[in-house]
């Protein structure tokens, strides 16, 4: 279940999003980033963990999407770190009188009954620019940026050459735009912030699809880059993400973007009736 991507830094990809957990191995046992999705993929995810003898001793959500915020009662009771904002969103989310519903009513169908949420978004906030995850283990820097859902953040395992994106950078997901002000702009500032570590890294695991080596990090990042170009200037995107090249089981993925132009299409009409 746990396939080894550098020297302690292990990945388990669920089934039906090919979401990615991330384990780093600590001195006193593991961080686990991302948990997910069912019942039965945490379960033994915490199995394989204890036939390795890894105790887990911390968790890490990258932000708080349902997908990435879960969490289950076998990988045990230990601090639940996120970004401050990324806290506080779950936090509001979570004292909203039958937020467990709402939040069920927008998970995929084949995994609803499956998808465990009574320990759904319990994380412990950073504080406010935090550079490192507080844990007895290699350092882990926290990389905060504004694409796609608040208080995201990408973590890099520094001496290991690791990149945790969460949503960015995926080859299944074209760029997913948070709803602000200035979503492709905030978006475009989170791969800047990438990029400058792009040197430092051997091994991407994006939040979703395949994990990528040294020579991809860039190619990623354009790729994002230049849909979002596209997107904001109202031209049909050339990616492999979309159209008749997706992966089969992916077309779904067109949706997606059909939504994002149509919004980003109606924001541009706004625009330019107010100047």
């Amino acid at each position: 279940m746990l396939t080894p991507v550098a020297d302690g830094v292990l990945v388990h990809q669920s089934e039906l999003l090919r979401n990615n957990t991330v384990v780093v191995q600590g001195k006193a046992g593991v961080l686990v980033v991302d948990p997910g999705l069912t019942t039965g993929e945490m379960g033994c995810l915490a199995e394989d963990l204890r036939q390795l003898g890894q105790p887990v001793v911390a968790g890490f959500a990258t932000h708080p999407d349902w997908d990435h915020a879960l969490w289950h009662a076998d990988l045990g009771d230990v601090p639940r770190y996120g970004t401050a904002r990324c806290s506080a969103y779950l936090r509001e989310l979570r004292s909203e009188e039958g937020w467990q519903a709402r939040v069920a009513e927008g998970l995929p169908p084949e995994i609803a009954d499956e998808t465990p949420l009574e320990l759904f978004g319990l994380i412990v906030g950073l504080p406010a620019g935090a550079e490192l995850i507080p844990w007895n283990g290699p350092e882990v820097r926290v990389i905060e940026h504004p694409a796609h859902a608040p208080g995201h953040a990408a973590l890099l395992v520094e001496d290991r050459g690791v990149l945790v994106a969460g949503d960015m950078l995926s080859d299944l997901f074209v760029p997913m735009l948070d709803d602000t002000e200035h979503p492709v702009e905030d978006y475009l500032t989170g791969l800047r912030l990438l990029e400058k570590v792009a040197d430092d890294v051997e091994v991407l695991v994006p939040g979703h699809g395949s994990v990528a080596t040294a020579d991809q990090v860039r190619v990623r990042i354009g790729r994002d880059r230049e849909y979002l170009h596209a997107l904001r200037d109202g031209r049909a995107p050339d990616d492999p993400r979309l159209g008749s090249s997706v992966e089969p089981g992916w077309e779904w993925v067109n949706d997606i973007h059909e939504g994002q132009a149509a919004r980003m299409a109606r924001r541009n009409e706004r625009n330019g009736a107010d100047g």
